[in-house]
């Protein structure tokens, strides 16, 4: 079986709950060795997020598999060499502690940079290293906020069903960076340190948004156009029409039996209103089941609005290995997301569940040279676990 792409990559991972875990979760999925860095009383809040699968909350199982644990108190001057020692093996650090934390506790890049020129070193924080907001605490929600993402024109604005900020902004931003820094890294034997900000990575993304915001076109694809709309069936359920090419429209008003309304396809305001009440009248005479068999071998956009347990049956989901079923000795079963990318050198799968709190540290420990003696006298002082 060929290596995985990140296999000999060695990460030590600093973070907790949403944003860092996921990074590292995309990274361990490719092959690359992360070790969570955890304190000694709870770990990683995420694992006690409910609902609980047994020993870990579901949501940790779900964004720390294939990773190990080690705890250590490094608040200590023993737990900060210990940390030291394994700093100097790894190839990237991922943290996201307030900006400052890492400085005060001694493990900041200018620190371990020293014995390890090639460190990359990745800081995940909500507003970045710099700015006023710097020591702002803040959340997914605020993040969306602050970038105009909860903004719906004159509507109120709502919550989307998961963090899009903490993924987008934060996670897969961090992923990228790293992946970029890792192949500088590989040619000129060089580190680097990155600063992320969950606020900057979710603006830089919002560019439909921005090529508008001075054009008075706002909410061109958030529901301004009849031809890109969601639509109410008549039990209660929606569809999702995305025909923002004309012939996909065209397609669209042919199958309805509506060809006059082919030429409003892209219209607005008064225009807009009138094609809006044509078609909803039209959604609401039948179910979704209907309109969803209806559309189904005509190539036009239209697609059920699905709950997230509906998707996970759906056929194409099933078909691209997005479900993963695990059963573990101390788990029972697991339900997770498969990997969403699709190498040709290896076939993913979940080799590990997310571990237990300090599972791994006397393995890693004994790695770097510490002898079982020395491991016995810091776990009796509660440097480690």
């Amino acid at each position: 079986m060929k290596k995985k792409p990140l296999s000999g990559v060695k990460v030590l991972d600093l973070t907790r709950l949403l944003p860092g875990p996921m990074c590292t979760l995309h990274l361990a999925d490719m092959g690359a060795d992360v070790i969570k860095i955890e304190e000694l009383s709870i770990g990683d809040y995420a694992r006690l997020m409910p609902p609980m699968q047994n020993k870990n909350s579901v949501f940790f199982h779900a964004v720390n598999r294939n990773k190990r644990s080690i705890a250590i108190d490094l608040t200590r001057e023993e737990g900060r060499l210990l940390f030291l020692k394994l700093s100097e093996t790894a190839d990237i650090i991922v943290e996201s502690f307030r900006p400052g934390v890492v400085n005060k506790l001694g493990i900041d890049y200018e620190t371990l940079k020293k014995n390890n020129p090639k460190l990359i070193y990745c800081s995940i924080t909500g507003y970045g290293q710099t700015g006023p907001y710097r020591d702002k605490a803040g959340h997914d929600i605020n993040y969306c906020a602050y970038t105009g993402v909860l903004d719906r024109k004159e509507e109120q604005p709502f919550i989307p069903n998961f963090q899009i900020a903490d993924v987008v902004g934060g996670s897969l931003n961090a992923a990228m960076g790293i992946l970029a820094a890792l192949v500088q890294q590989k040619m000129t034997g060089e580190g680097q340190y990155i600063d992320v900000s969950i606020m900057d990575g979710i603006l830089a993304h919002a560019t439909p948004a921005l090529a508008q915001v001075d054009h008075g076109e706002h909410g061109f694809l958030t529901g301004a156009l009849p031809c890109y709309s969601i639509y109410e069936t008549s039990d209660k359920k929606f569809m999702a029409l995305g025909a923002l090419e004309f012939k996909f429209w065209e397609r669209f008003c042919k199958a309805i039996n509506r060809a006059d309304l082919v030429i409003f396809h892209m219209v607005a305001e008064e225009q807009a209103q009138k094609v809006f009440a044509e078609v909803s009248a039209i959604f609401e005479s039948n179910t979704q089941q209907f309109w969803t068999d209806k559309f189904k071998d005509i190539d036009c956009c239209v697609s059920p609005i699905l709950t997230l347990k509906e998707s996970l049956d759906n056929e194409q989901v099933k078909a691209r290995n997005m479900v993963q079923i695990k059963n573990y000795p101390d788990e029972g079963e697991v339900l997770q997301f498969g990997l969403p990318l699709k190498f040709s050198s290896f076939e993913f799968k979940v080799e590990m569940p997310a571990p237990l709190l300090g599972e791994h540290t006397q393995q890693e420990l004994l790695a770097i040279g510490y002898s079982e003696i020395e491991i016995k006298q810091l776990r009796e002082t509660k440097i480690i676990l």
